[in-house]
């Protein structure tokens, strides 16, 4: 028997086996960049291979008993779809619950957006352990995040509820994927922040590659992560003040910029989050180094949170 883990991300796809709830351990992890077409046919590929592995370790076929599945949002729980902004073939909506049942029809199916699945990630074994009310965020190609709510994941009422990177922020009036404008996610996230410093004459191409620029004194490269930062602490505090929390924890590849990004964040926080009940808000970066999200996915799984009562059909 096997439980399955997948993130689907805005730029990647993460598969894994949960082989033990507590503490949560992954096994097999494999990851695949998401296609410009043939969306699902990655996808399902990917979770054929992980199941694969599995096989092979134990030496056998094994059957699927779960699946916890965190998705990139807008999600429609009801419904058990996702219209990720940045997979085109998918902004639509996808029926990916239906899908993954028609691969494993005998398994019990968990689903949220991936935000949830990070908070309760961070709940059970990261930087909101212990806390009652906490915001987890991920800052990488997009932003997102989840939101621990008297010591629960809040899910709302479609299964969105912390999608803080379309909280508003001001001084930039950009254009948001979303159809919106000025969104933390259009200013913030590693993506836009390295189309801008391209703008502006860098000659790099993602967030990562920005970050190290940065690191090495490159003068766009630093702009463009004082604005990401400062933008980012602007959200946070908003967020902060809206949800009554003293905790927000940040993860995802462009969290990783050091401190050309964090300075910045911390600055604006400092600026803006003055109100008497904001006074213990700390914000730190994440423990969980490598796949957050697809932890989450597993504790979906193991735990039987947020199981979608539809499939799509």
């Amino acid at each position: 028997m096997a439980v399955l883990a997948l993130d689907i991300g805005a730029t990647k796809f993460a598969a894994a086996v949960a082989v033990s709830d507590d503490p949560l351990t992954l096994r097999h992890i494999r990851r695949v960049e998401v296609p410009p077409t043939g969306v699902w046919d990655a996808c399902r590929e990917l979770l054929t291979r992980v199941v694969r592995a599995a096989g092979d370790d134990r030496g056998a076929e094994v059957e699927v008993t779960a699946v916890g599945i965190a998705a990139a949002g807008p999600v429609d729980i009801d419904a058990g779809s996702t219209a990720p902004l940045n997979i085109p073939q998918w902004r639509d909506g996808f029926p990916v619950v239906a899908a993954v049942r028609e691969l494993f029809p005998r398994a019990e199916i968990h689903f949220a957006v991936d935000g949830a699945a990070l908070a309760m990630a961070e709940y059970r074994i990261g930087g909101l352990r212990g806390v009652r009310a906490g915001l987890a965020m991920t800052v990488s190609s997009g932003i997102g995040g989840g939101i621990i709510g008297d010591g629960r994941v809040l899910l709302g009422r479609t299964g969105n509820a912390g999608h803080v990177g379309h909280i508003v922020v001001p001084g930039w009036d950009v254009p948001c994927a979303c159809g919106g404008v000025g969104c933390v996610e259009a200013v913030a996230s590693g993506m836009s922040a390295a189309r801008w410093a391209r703008a502006q004459g860098w000659s790099g191409g993602t967030g990562r590659e920005l970050a190290r620029s940065a690191l090495a004194g490159d003068r766009i490269a630093l702009a463009a992560l004082s604005r990401a930062g400062t933008a980012l602490g602007q959200a946070i505090s908003s967020a902060a003040a809206t949800l009554d929390i003293d905790r927000v924890v940040v993860g995802g590849g462009f969290a990783e910029s050091g401190a050309p990004l964090w300075d910045p964040l911390r600055a604006a926080v400092a600026k803006h989050a003055r109100l008497r009940f904001l006074r213990e808000l700390r914000v730190l970066k994440s423990e969980i180094t490598d796949g957050a999200t697809l932890v989450g996915a597993a504790a979906l799984a193991t735990s039987g949170t947020a199981a979608s009562p539809g499939d799509g059909r």
